[in-house]
């Protein structure tokens, strides 16, 4: 699965970032920046201190061979990482591999809001980018975005609203704070949101709708989504630490 190329613009942030989120401890001089390109994405999943394995999609597990614990403590949180299959006994997961990057991108809950709940969350223009992460997987919707920005340091806030159409539990809302910051380049960010929220689908798989509101009005669309059937605790969200466009 998700073995395709980014588009040039986020390889570049992507390899940027390896100079602040490399993660393998035996790096060789024989590494070239194709081993930094991400080949999959995956939910990074912390079993103790010194554990932690991958899930790859639905069914398939991989168990990183030259990492113990999870660069991100506790956290459990969507990544995109740089992996090759080695030959080591995987058990009690899938498939053994070696990392040779890995990066987490925003990680968050999904809001429940009443529908004659007054907070806002932002009704900022963006676009939702058909890629090969934007996605429902494994109890995350991840979305790829692009919005203009001024790059002058302001946070752009993003949130996943449920709980708006009581005829529709599986209605969400992409909602995008930027604080002001609405002129300029325009420039992609990666989020995924945790599902766990919603009611559980009993192993169905059923529509789940997400609006938003885009450059040229709202939008829709719809993806398969079946509730995850191992559970976790919620984790906090952790900051997406790309140069391109500051979000939370």
């Amino acid at each position: 699965m998700k073995r395709v190329k980014f588009s040039l613009a986020i390889v570049a942030s992507v390899v940027a970032a390896f100079a602040m989120q490399a993660c393998s401890t035996d790096f060789t001089d024989s590494m070239t920046v194709g081993d930094f390109y991400p080949n999959a994405l995956v939910t990074v999943k912390p079993v103790d201190a010194n554990s932690f394995y991958l899930q790859l999609d639905e069914q398939t597990t991989l168990r990183p061979m030259n990492m113990k614990g999870s660069p991100y403590g506790s956290k459990e949180v969507r990544a995109l990482v740089t992996y090759a299959e080695v030959p080591d006994d995987p058990s009690p997961y899938d498939k053994a591999v070696r990392i040779s990057w890995m990066d987490s991108i925003l990680t968050k809950q999904t809001i429940v809001k009443a529908p004659l709940e007054e907070t806002f969350y932002g009704n900022d223009p963006v676009e939702i980018v058909k890629d090969w992460v934007t996605l429902v997987e494994d109890g995350y919707l991840t979305l790829r975005f692009r919005t203009a920005s001024g790059n002058d340091g302001r946070i752009h806030y993003v949130n996943l609203v449920a709980g708006q159409n009581p005829d529709n539990p599986y209605e969400v809302e992409f909602c995008h704070d930027a604080q002001g910051d609405v002129m300029g380049n325009m420039f992609d960010g990666l989020v995924a949101f945790k599902l766990d929220c919603l009611p559980d689908t009993e192993g169905k798989t059923v529509k789940l709708l997400l609006k938003w509101n885009s450059f040229s009005g709202p939008k829709q669309v719809e993806f398969d989504y079946c509730t995850r059937r191992d559970t976790h605790n919620p984790t906090a969200a952790i900051v997406d630490q790309r140069p391109t466009l500051k979000l939370k």
